[in-house]
């Protein structure tokens, strides 16, 4: 993928992106919804109603039997990207905290060493979530601890 990127233009004329490629494949179309969109909002899906969501109100992702759910405060959506593609597109405030769950660490009240070196996290709403071994020299690294 070649980005080339013009930063000398008049002030007076709009910022504009242009994508050439030779297939709109299911990877080009989520780099422009994102754009379209900007990171910060999400489409997630309830009852078949999709959810325009901003990424900031989301506490954690986890995937569960092949299928990845996005937990705000109250509620329960349905995310048609798996984690790994998410964990690319997602804030920098949102970490890996193990194989199957993304978490925003902007949503954690507190954290609790647990046995084995894993941390436990509880968020805003009360959940707890663990933070595995491999994952905790990153979320260390990311608190400043």
């Amino acid at each position: 993928m070649k980005i080339t990127i013009l930063d000398k233009v008049n002030a007076s004329d709009e910022d504009e992106i242009i994508v050439k490629c030779s297939a709109l494949d299911e990877d080009m179309l989520m780099l422009i919804n994102a754009l379209k969109n900007g990171k910060n909002k999400l489409n997630l899906y309830k009852n078949d109603v999709i959810a325009l969501t901003d990424a900031a109100d989301i506490l954690y992702f986890e995937s569960v039997d092949d299928r990845v759910f996005a937990y705000t405060q109250d509620q329960v959506y349905e995310c048609r990207q798996k984690l790994y593609q998410l964990e690319g597109s997602l804030p920098v405030c949102f970490l890996r905290a193990g194989k199957a769950v993304i978490v925003n660490i902007n949503k954690i009240d507190s954290l609790l060493p647990d046995f084995g070196g894993r941390i436990e996290a509880t968020l805003t709403n009360g959940c707890k979530v663990i933070f595995s071994r491999m994952y905790v020299p990153v979320l260390k690294n990311h608190l400043g601890l």
